[in-house]
């Protein structure tokens, strides 16, 4: 193996000048300019310890970070700083528990394990999928062990193309049926011929009037939200069998795949196409339990709902919220999530659900802000 390349503190001092994000555990140095708009607690903060040593700020207070973080960080190692310049600070930057950091030798963190994609358990230059059935009992650590890389998933290029999608297709696909479906509900509605209980009975039977529409157009997106919890704790979340192949294989392609590489774009909503069967699916249980146009009413709320769902989800990800904000706290939420608590944080679109169900990330593991 080559030995890493040496850095000058002049030279790190400089490509940080140049906009890049370079941070260093002790003598260790890692490159974040790719990773600044990603990091949960904001850009900022990142771009604040630029060219200083972190190793403080990774114990904590006030946020102590995760083994995955660690073994995240450690995929972006570019090389060691020159011995007795990794001292040196921006005037600016007043870390404590610096020097005594920068006394320790070079090393890596023994909290730390990278993936290396010659010795992992899988092999990454073929597809992943048929694969993880293999893991057996070490499959479920093996998918909470964040990587910062692309998933292939199936041979054949089609199938493949199906599996990924880019955020906006959730748009351009649903939001016509969303709005096609609203009118037709309402319309519907306006006939005044929709009644609750008629199928029971006629005289006590109550008229759903067409300036209901709102109401029960919300009531769909809440019981979206409900529904939203329940399949990402217990269907996403299930432990598949360590002796059972076909379920590990199941939860990778539904949800596995996500928490491995959380940051593959490609992969953070759902494809329109097994979608549809599902939407299919809850639309025919809605027209089976209510009166047609009520349950359609029922029904088109809560495809909004995913909608929103699926667009909140990418920008949890992707976006970068104004810090202080209410989706700030959602994004440190969700990604404390795929990192930490992966047992708990099942909320994606709101936290509301977590808290009766009693899986609610405590506040006091946030970093507090500054």
């Amino acid at each position: 193996m080559a030995a890493p390349r040496s850095f000058s503190a002049a030279e790190v001092r400089a490509r940080c000048a140049e906009g890049a994000c370079l941070v260093r555990c002790r003598r260790r140095l890692y490159d974040l300019s790719g990773f600044v708009r990603l990091h949960p607690g904001g850009e900022q903060l990142l771009r604040r310890r630029a060219g200083t040593d972190v190793s403080a700020a990774l114990d904590g207070p006030p946020h102590r970070h995760s083994a995955n973080a660690r073994r995240w960080l450690e995929q972006y190692y570019v090389g060691e700083m020159e011995p007795g310049e990794e001292q040196i600070q921006p005037e600016t930057v007043d870390e404590q528990g610096v020097d005594a950091a920068a006394q320790t030798p070079a090393r890596m963190d023994p909290r730390c394990k990278t993936v290396d994609v010659e010795k992992d358990l899988v092999d990454w230059q073929k597809p992943l999928l048929w694969q993880v059935g293999y893991l057996g009992e070490k499959y479920d650590e093996w998918v909470h062990q964040p990587v910062d890389r692309p998933i292939r998933l199936f041979h054949s290029d089609f199938l493949e193309s199906l599996s990924k999608t880019a955020w906006y297709v959730v748009i351009v696909v649903w939001v016509p049926v969303v709005l096609y479906l609203s009118w037709v509900s309402y319309t519907s509605l306006a006939q005044g011929n929709t009644r609750l209980f008629s199928s029971f009975t006629t005289e006590y039977s109550i008229p759903v009037h067409k300036y209901f529409f709102p109401f029960i157009f919300l009531m769909g997106m809440f019981l979206w939200s409900l529904l939203e919890y329940l399949i990402h704790r217990f269907v996403f979340h299930m432990k598949p069998p360590a002796s059972n192949y076909y379920l590990i294989t199941l939860h990778f392609l539904l949800h596995g795949q996500h928490h491995k590489s959380p940051f593959d774009s490609s992969r953070l909503v759902f494809p329109p196409v097994p979608a549809s069967l599902v939407i299919g699916f809850f639309y025919g249980v809605l027209q089976l339990l209510l009166p047609e146009v009520l349950g359609l009413s029922v029904f088109v709320g809560g495809l909004c709902g995913y909608v929103i769902y699926d667009m909140m989800h990418y920008y949890l990800h992707y976006g970068s919220p104004k810090k202080g904000t209410y989706l700030y706290g959602l994004k440190a939420y969700h990604v404390k999530h795929h990192f930490e608590h992966q047992k708990s944080g099942f909320g994606i679109s709101t936290r509301f659900w977590d808290r009766p169900f009693r899986t609610l990330i405590p506040e006091e593991t946030f970093e507090k802000e500054d």
